[in-house]
């Protein structure tokens, strides 16, 4: 082990630019990182890296001697899954210090082949151990950034609108799971005590299939509303979702369905005390499509 951190030390310098060639060759970036920050990053795992040796653990990563190395490693690992390299451009990050390594060693040691072996294999699984380390980084990082992402999506893809004063419409696209329910869940409820409103219409024109699933989910956001004392129609119900419904034999008796978001507009409006009429216009003009609601 001390064999290592002094070979690295010794040629430090040609092991660097050497593994700066290497990556130019394969992995580099250059539309994702600057050259000058890669030199700083390798000369700083470099001497990272001898600390470690030093510290008397060339292949076990977990001991205090190598805490510098892994929170580097790691650091850069995040950072590059932000940035957009692939997990094998991180792995290769590392994994191409094995040449220009095993180079230098076999300069210093080529004349004890005992000693080389040994300070080979123990450089091999040094590396390894620290690429196994960035990739489960990397990973690490790139679940937390999907996950983030799918949250914001299903943030985004249940928008409640109030479509009059005490009426909002939840237009629901794409499938219901379990998760997606708790987030349509908590913004119809959110937004029923923040505007007060009495009727909700949750249209599902752009949900592609109903079955038992995912009626239990619209019954439970229905439910839900209810106990905050709002009314929930569903609109959107076309003639195959209604037939599925049928035939799976769901009970809707205690739900009021429109086939239209406007049939269900409609009758928000009628029971919340208001009715729709046709106005002139201000020119004097006969009826020309101008639409007022009007207080029962």
């Amino acid at each position: 082990m001390s064999d290592l951190a002094e070979i690295i030390s010794r040629n430090e310098a040609q092991i660097h630019a050497e593994w700066i060639r290497g990556m130019g060759r394969s992995t580099q970036r250059t539309d994702l990182i600057s050259k000058a920050e890669l030199e700083e990053q390798c000369g700083t795992i470099l001497g990272s890296i001898v600390a470690g040796v030093r510290s008397g653990g060339a292949t076990e990563i977990t001991g205090p001697g190598w805490a510098a190395a892994r929170e580097l490693l790691q650091e850069i690992s995040s950072s590059r899954a932000r940035q957009g390299f692939s997990p094998v451009e991180v792995a290769t990050f590392v994994l191409s210090l094995k040449q220009p390594l095993f180079a230098a060693i076999r300069r210093d040691l080529t004349k004890t082949p005992d000693k080389l072996f040994d300070t080979v294999w123990i450089a091999t699984e040094l590396l390894d151990r620290l690429a196994l380390l960035t990739s489960e980084t990397f990973m690490s990082t790139r679940e937390e950034l999907i996950s983030r992402q799918q949250q914001e999506l299903l943030e985004l893809s249940t928008p409640v609108v109030k479509l009059w004063d005490g009426i909002l419409a939840l237009p629901i696209i794409g499938t219901l799971d379990s998760a997606r329910t708790q987030v349509v869940m908590e913004n119809l409820l959110q937004s029923v005590v923040a505007t007060n409103s009495r009727y909700a219409i949750i249209d599902i024109t752009g949900v592609p299939t109903v079955d038992t699933l995912v009626a239990q989910h619209l019954l439970k956001t229905i439910t839900a509303a209810r106990l905050m004392g709002a009314e929930c129609i569903i609109s959107g119900v076309r003639p195959q979702i209604a037939q599925t419904i049928v035939h799976l034999g769901i009970n809707l008796e205690d739900v009021i369905t429109k086939a239209k978001l406007s049939d269900a507009f409609a009758l928000a409006l009628k029971r919340s005390g208001r009715t729709v009429v046709r106005i002139s216009s201000t020119d004097g003009t006969p009826a020309g499509g101008l639409l007022t609601s009007r207080e029962g």
